[in-house]
């Protein structure tokens, strides 16, 4: 029984957003950490993540029913009843929101129900069925987590938030799209429009090493503006620039794109998490002086 109630939340998920939180929360605290701050957010904001997963789940039964890799959910083999999958989810999503609004700030709040309604609402219902834009929306949500992290510490959305936001969002594109093209035939079956499949693989390399390129100039707007320090850009430049490479070499002639694409989702993994790592050791103990956003 717990399995399944843990499985629908997508744990994985869950594990990739916590680190990205930390991150975003121990780079503003710039080493004056607030431990009960920091696990309040992390939990709060791990259980409204697992809400939208488990929510997501029962929208996505008619559709996960023709992927290979998702016709073994517990809400698609008729384990866990839509029902119950969507009760869980509720409760998961008043508890972490409670816990955020009870320990966080405002500015942390807002973002968290921002990420919840793009991916839940606008993500899960409708644009990731009909538009081919369905990943760039997705892609805010995904950006959310180290904002959050950010932003419960400052209680402010300012530069370092910004680019954080625009940051997250950009790795997810190129992220996503590695995903789209070696699971092809899943997105295919399923009449999902994500770019490989709306538009032809050759267009999504294209906006694969486009995205990336963009992503790592974005990144170094954190060293830049004195977020971070030498440490941090050396991470970033050498993450980056791999993972640029290896976006290149999806243009060699006979090429197996699914390997490829396996390797730059995979490697997209190790850059975020490498920069998530740096960001929350590498900071300046001098927060710079820059306006505030909100």
């Amino acid at each position: 029984m717990f399995r399944r109630y843990l499985s629908v939340t997508k744990p994985g998920i869950i594990m990739g957003n916590l680190i990205s939180v930390a991150g975003g929360f121990l780079l503003a605290s710039r080493g004056d950490v607030d431990p009960w701050l920091m696990i309040a957010t992390l939990i709060g904001l791990s259980l409204v993540v697992a809400s939208g997963c488990a929510i997501n789940n029962v929208i996505d039964r008619d559709i996960d029913v023709a992927m290979a890799r998702t016709r073994t959910r517990v809400t698609v083999t008729g384990e866990m009843s839509a029902f119950a999958a969507l009760s869980h989810g509720v409760l998961l999503g008043v508890v972490g929101f409670g816990l955020l609004i009870a320990y966080t700030t405002q500015a942390a709040v807002f973002f968290a129900a921002f990420g919840y309604v793009i991916y839940v609402g606008v993500y899960s219902l409708y644009m990731k069925r009909n538009s081919v834009y369905g990943t760039f929306v997705g892609s805010l949500s995904g950006a959310v987590p180290p904002v959050v992290g950010y932003c419960a510490v400052t209680g402010q959305f300012d530069m370092g938030a910004l680019i954080l936001l625009v940051m997250f969002s950009l790795w997810q594109m190129p992220h996503s799209y590695a995903i789209a093209i070696f699971r092809f035939k899943d997105y295919q079956a399923a009449g999902i429009p994500v770019l490989p499949v709306a538009q032809g693989i050759d267009k999504a390399k294209r906006h694969i090493v486009l995205y990336i390129a963009v992503y790592a100039l974005v990144v170094m707007l954190l060293p830049i503006s004195g977020y971070t320090g030498a440490a941090f850009m050396a991470v970033a430049c050498i993450t980056s620039f791999w993972w640029l490479l290896m976006a290149l070499r999806g243009y060699r002639r006979n090429i197996d794109l699914t390997g490829w694409a396996r390797q730059v989702f995979a490697f997209s993994i190790v850059n975020i998490t490498a920069l998530s790592i740096a960001m929350a050791v590498d900071y300046h103990s001098a927060a710079p002086q820059l306006f505030a956003l909100i």
